[in-house]
């Protein structure tokens, strides 16, 4: 059923919206499509538990992620960042975001780690924001613009992944572009993206906010925290061991390996000892976890979408609407691929669903290719910001809410949809007739 796709993401986003566990939300999503496409609620079930398999892979290694973080965080080396971030950026907000947002844009290009980097950065630095009275939804923002915009515009690392994508895609539906081209055709959608960055730094979350109230099951952070600046010898052991994560990730791709690398070196190394060896996965585990159960639940919800061929549903009955205005042509595909993103939580999933239509829809109505391809990252990249499913809002909560003070969808994923994904869809649909 056509309108399968719409009612099951507003199911997710309706309960999600009204706290409800987003784990939850999703399985209610996918039961959602799979009854609205004639399954009867085992059989939609088993669609929902077959697909997440497909994410065991990044599931797994984000908890491998997380353990890496904690044992990094047990060195003390972020001690010495936070106490140079006090010293210098002290009462300096707009800075300390953009200083973030410019390390979180190195996560996808020059050092590929994703979300990694988050639990290891962020926590140490909540009680820096607090005495700031920084707005942790700027801080949300700057990660998410950092998470998503670099592979958007940029071909290197996970850009690479994301613009190959899209060109594999294209070629097997009968348009072949080179990655440059596709770049290029993406530049302007992305800078959309610079826009609403800063928009929420400057203009929405510019003043002060006062540190909410700790919840009652959550521990209050002691009052001081004696930072150590010096520098010694379990800090470069610490800092060679992350390079050797690095490398692994770049050369074969594999962050399960290079996350077992990591946290083997730092036992060898003797950084943490081998009696913390079971804190360290076990806090690993609580750190990541939950982002890994969402991904798995995530990945179960796209393949009832696409089991059920829900999406091919949706873009086929769009099109009978369509007519011949690439104008209108062009918004109402940028609002399918809002849609589907939003339920699935990946761009890079999406890609491949949206070309298969996409192609021969813009092919009939005369958009060049390089629109064509603008209009199938556009709508890749559209709610993968904002979606609760999405790691790219997922990283950022699993840092900012260490204590227990940042809501994953009041404060990630409704200010990240706002600022992100409007002004990536004006400037999408600007360059698809532009091109």
């Amino acid at each position: 059923m056509a309108w399968a796709v719409v009612v099951s993401v507003l199911v997710m986003t309706v309960l999600s919206l009204l706290r409800v566990n987003v784990i939850v939300a999703i399985i209610a999503a996918g039961l959602t499509a799979g009854l609205m496409n004639g399954e009867n609620l085992k059989d939609a079930l088993t669609l929902l538990v077959d697909g997440m398999g497909a994410q065991a892979n990044v599931a797994l290694s984000y908890i491998l992620l997380g353990a890496f973080a904690v044992a990094i965080s047990y060195s003390g080396i972020t001690s010495i960042l936070v106490g140079f971030l006090l010293r210098v950026l002290k009462d300096k907000r707009t800075m300390i975001v953009f200083v973030i947002a410019f390390v979180a844009s190195l996560s996808q290009n020059v050092i590929p780690v994703h979300i990694a980097f988050i639990p290891i950065l962020i926590p140490p630095l909540l009680k820096l924001f607090d005495e700031m009275k920084l707005d942790r939804r700027a801080v949300a923002a700057a990660l998410t613009f950092g998470l998503k915009a670099p592979y958007v515009m940029i071909p290197v690392g996970f850009g690479y992944i994301f613009h190959d994508t899209i060109k594999t895609s294209m070629e097997t539906n009968g348009i072949d572009l080179g990655i440059g081209t596709i770049a290029a055709s993406l530049i302007l959608p992305g800078s959309g993206m610079i826009v609403g960055l800063f928009i929420a730094i400057f203009i929405t979350y510019r003043k002060p906010r006062d540190p909410s109230v700790v919840p009652e099951d959550k521990e209050t952070p002691d009052e001081e925290v004696v930072l150590d600046s010096r520098f010694q010898m379990k800090h470069l052991l610490t800092l060679v061991a992350m390079l050797v994560t690095l490398v692994i990730q770049a050369v074969w791709s594999n962050l399960i390996l290079a996350a077992l690398a990591g946290i083997i070196l730092m036992f060898i190394f003797r950084v943490v000892p081998f009696n913390k060896g079971d804190k360290v996965i076990n806090d690993g585990i609580g750190m990541m976890g939950f982002i890994a159960f969402v991904m798995l639940v995530a990945a179960g919800y796209a393949n009832v979408l696409t089991e059920t061929e829900s999406v091919s549903a949706l873009v086929e009955l769009s099109s009978d609407y369509l007519g011949d205005n690439q104008a209108f042509i062009a918004f109402i595909l940028l609002s399918v691929g809002l849609v589907v993103t939003m339920g699935i939580g990946s761009s890079f999933a999406t890609i491949p669903i949206l070309a298969a239509l996409f192609v021969p829809i813009c092919a009939a109505a005369g958009f060049s290719p390089m629109a064509t391809a603008a209009l199938i990252g556009t709508a890749g990249a559209l709610g993968d910001a904002g979606s609760p499913a999405s790691d790219s809002t997922l990283g950022p909560t699993s840092g900012l809410n260490a204590d227990g003070r940042h809501n994953h969808i009041w404060d990630t994923c409704v200010p990240t949809f706002l600022h992100y994904n409007i002004p990536l869809f004006i400037f999408g649909w600007a360059a698809s007739l532009f091109l």
